[in-house]
């Protein structure tokens, strides 16, 4: 006797984590590689008819969406939204949902990996070691004991960045529009206040419309001198020829940055010559813990959905 055909999700990458293939055990599970473009998504899509979409790679379009009559959810493998067409997803009835937190640890520990090593110096330091210098005479790192940290979105990352800031005697300011409380001692100020006030920006916030290249060559000249600009949410947030400018006539110390306008970066980038531009691609949330955690939590929404217990639509 034949068996009925099993319901099918794809994922937008070339794996998952084994507990979330274990919640997902009655589905066949569809993978579209490590870097899928509209087409692939697209075929895949019209041949197994998905009835939901795990997004880690690649953009979900309302093309893609179009592809699968049966699709009922697409849910992201972490927070950001803006590589799903919610707007298209919105108008077809089809739910679109977050990994909300999953990778929240990981994201704040790289934010102040970054921070810590824009403001020590630490991999100009190991190159010239490595090139036998030793500065210990003529080097001079950044206190942040005293110093003013400002954050750009409150959410799951933004409190805990803001959380070790406090413990290392940090004054911590903020900006969150969506934020009803903030932690004690940390007033909600203005976007331009939080800018221009802040000796350690550090962006957590997701990519919108309105906040497209937020840090510009306008807002940026408002910061302190010296001051230290870390992105771990979206490219779009920054307009990096701006940034680049900054960096190099040496108005800002350092930037720290794990996301760009193009993923991943073409050789040849501005960023990549500019010593104190300190990269890492994209990798922030990425962690053996936060793995499992994405994973599971995109594998429990798409069931919550599936099982009519979540909204049908964003």
């Amino acid at each position: 006797m034949l068996q009925p055909k099993r319901a099918a999700i794809l994922v937008t990458g070339a794996d998952l984590a084994e507990p979330a293939l274990a919640l997902l055990s009655p589905f066949d599970i569809v993978y579209a590689g490590a870097r899928p473009d509209e087409a692939q998504l697209v075929a895949l899509c019209r041949q197994h008819q998905p009835v939901a979409i795990i997004v880690r790679y690649g953009r979900v379009t309302d093309t893609v969406m179009a592809a699968s009559a049966g699709l009922r959810v697409i849910a992201k493998h972490g927070a950001g939204l803006d590589t799903i067409d919610c707007d298209a997803a919105a108008r077809r009835g089809i739910a679109v949902k977050a990994a909300v937190g999953a990778n929240a640890a990981a994201v704040a520990e790289h934010t102040w990996a970054l921070i810590l090593a824009c403001a020590k110096n630490v991999p100009q330091l190991d190159q010239r070691m490595r090139a036998g210098h030793w500065d210990k005479s003529t080097h001079k790192s950044l206190e942040l004991q005293g110093r003013t940290l400002g954050l750009v979105g409150l959410g799951a990352i933004g409190a805990r960045v803001a959380a070790i800031g406090a413990a290392m005697g940090m004054h911590v300011i903020a900006h969150d529009p969506y934020a009803k409380a903030a932690p004690d001692g940390v007033p909600l100020l203005p976007l331009a206040d939080v800018i221009a006030g802040s000796d350690v920006l550090s962006l957590h916030c997701p990519l919108t419309r309105d906040n497209a290249n937020m840090l510009d060559a306008a807002t940026l000249a408002t910061m302190r001198p010296g001051a230290i600009v870390v992105n771990t949410a979206r490219g779009g947030l920054i307009d990096e020829a701006a940034l680049a400018g900054a960096l190099q006539s040496g108005a800002l110390r350092a930037a720290g940055l794990d996301s760009f306008h193009e993923e991943p970066m073409r050789p040849g980038h501005p960023f990549t010559g500019i010593a104190n531009a300190i990269l890492s691609p994209h990798i922030g949330g990425v962690s053996t813990d936060a793995y499992i955690g994405m994973g599971v939590a995109a594998a429990n929404n798409i069931l919550a959905v599936l099982a009519g217990v979540a909204e049908p639509a964003r």
